[in-house]
């Protein structure tokens, strides 16, 4: 999936890419699609589109990396496996998830994509 549309002169000869979260963004009704937008030694930033998915019941995301995570559009419900109660996340919204904090996605709103903005890090 090609994200960039503008391509204008950078110092010496590298070219600056633009490009938009929201471009030609992949149809998640049968899934969630997940795109790798750049990857960097510690660092990788992904653009997630969802569509109504959930973490399967009893499923809990125990991830060896942090996650830094933004609902760009839309909405969900993220649920620690440590917390009574799931967060609520619109549009703008963001969480610092450390390494091994177990969590869920309870809800995804089901009536419009939601597209996340994650960036794993290395703890």
């Amino acid at each position: 999936m090609a994200f960039a549309h503008t391509v204008r002169p950078y110092s010496g000869e590298d070219m600056l890419m633009i490009s938009n979260i929201f471009t030609d963004l992949p149809d998640a009704s049968a899934e969630e699609r997940i795109t790798e937008l750049l990857s960097r030694p510690g660092i990788r930033i992904e653009q997630i589109v969802s569509l109504g998915q959930a973490s399967p019941p009893g499923f809990w995301y125990d991830q060896p990396q942090g996650e830094w995570v933004m609902v760009v559009k839309g909405g969900a419900r993220l649920r620690f496996e440590d917390e009574p109660v799931a967060l609520h996340l619109r549009a703008g919204d963001f969480v610092d998830i450390p390494p091994h904090r177990r969590h869920r996605v309870e809800w995804i709103d089901p009536s419009q994509p939601t597209v996340w903005l994650a960036v794993h890090y290395s703890a």
